[in-house]
């Protein structure tokens, strides 16, 4: 069974950081690109960023850089998403998505289930 656990969110004041983990099972991790996405709810789902392999081929989202990075720890199967000097228009949910490495594209196969991030200013 895949599962994907998002972990670190909370409500933070403009100007702070977090960061966001996400555990995962049920697939090898080392040949899955992981992303991240966020929604604001009535709005589209946004994308983040995603990672390939451990240290390169990360890529994110116009404007996501230099706030946001993502990593990965292959032998504890997470991925991480850091934000720093969060502001009130990221307040979302936070969601995390793998796919194998080999595709492309936007579409992602599996997902998790979320957790709130709440910006205040």
């Amino acid at each position: 069974q895949v599962l994907l656990v998002e972990s670190g969110g909370g409500s933070v004041q403009a100007g702070d950081s977090l960061r966001l983990s996400c555990a995962t099972s049920g697939f090898t991790f080392s040949t899955y690109a992981m992303a991240w996405f966020r929604q604001v709810p009535g709005k589209e789902r946004e994308y983040v960023g995603h990672i390939i392999t451990n240290g390169g081929g990360t890529t994110y989202a116009d404007g996501m850089k230099p706030r946001f990075t993502i990593t990965r720890d292959m032998p504890k199967k997470t991925t991480y998403l850091q934000m720093n000097t969060l502001e009130p228009k990221d307040t979302a949910v936070y969601y995390c998505a793998a796919r194998p490495a080999w595709k492309s594209g936007p579409d992602f196969d599996y997902w998790g289930q979320g957790t709130q991030v709440t910006v205040s200013s």
